[in-house]
């Protein structure tokens, strides 16, 4: 009996994790230069999806995914994608968070400070704002945080904040609360890469105020 596979396409009339090849196939055929793969488990299938597909293949062969935060070919940042990044004033305290165009630094959309709320969290809420951006308008670019915190909690759908909810925090809540729906309720994905402050300088949506 033929082991079960799981299939990423990167890039397609639909992209994200999806468990027959059947339902990859539609995603793919007719859609000039598909990028798509198959696994043989379905977590190594959402691992790889969250490092673009240039990335995996450039990889040796039998090494395994190989995470993207180490990947020694990746010398510079993707400029088609977005940036995002958020500023709190005081931990905890009001919270913004933004994502820019990373080649031009232009604001592609930005949220106004909502009480009591963490950095990890106003990256958490950027990071699926432009998930949802991009489903709405059909894009599939990287986007870049340099936050691995809120990376994971989109990754494992789960937001892991000390931060008690109380009256003073609730709008913010309900934002987490929906940005943790839309995550189960969607299966638009793309790749989600972690900014090397290190290498790079700090993030293009980076407010400056550090």
């Amino acid at each position: 009996m033929a082991k079960k596979k799981f299939y990423v396409v990167w890039k397609g009339k639909k992209t994200g994790v999806f468990e027959d090849w059947k339902t990859c196939k539609i995603q793919i055929e007719g859609f000039q230069d598909a990028k798509y793969k198959s696994f043989l488990s379905k977590e190594e299938a959402q691992k790889a999806f969250q490092s673009p597909f240039e990335t995996y293949i450039h990889q040796k062969k039998n090494t395994g995914f190989a995470d993207n935060k180490k990947n020694k070919n990746e010398t510079s940042p993707i400029l088609q994608s977005i940036a995002v990044d958020a500023a709190c004033s005081g931990n905890p305290g009001p919270v913004e968070y933004r994502g820019v165009n990373t080649a031009t630094k232009e604001v592609i959309f930005a949220q106004k400070p909502l009480a009591g709320g963490t950095n990890n969290l106003g990256e958490f809420l950027a990071i699926v704002y432009a998930l949802a951006l991009f489903e709405k308008k059909q894009i599939s670019m990287p986007i870049y945080s340099d936050s691995e915190t809120a990376i994971a909690w989109v990754s494992r759908m789960e937001v892991k904040t000390q931060q008690k909810r109380v009256e003073e925090n609730e709008m913010l809540f309900n934002q987490v609360d929906r940005a943790l729906q839309w995550l189960k309720n969607n299966s638009f994905r793309v790749p989600i890469l972690k900014w090397d402050t290190k290498n790079w300088g700090q993030i293009p949506a980076d407010y400056g105020r550090k």
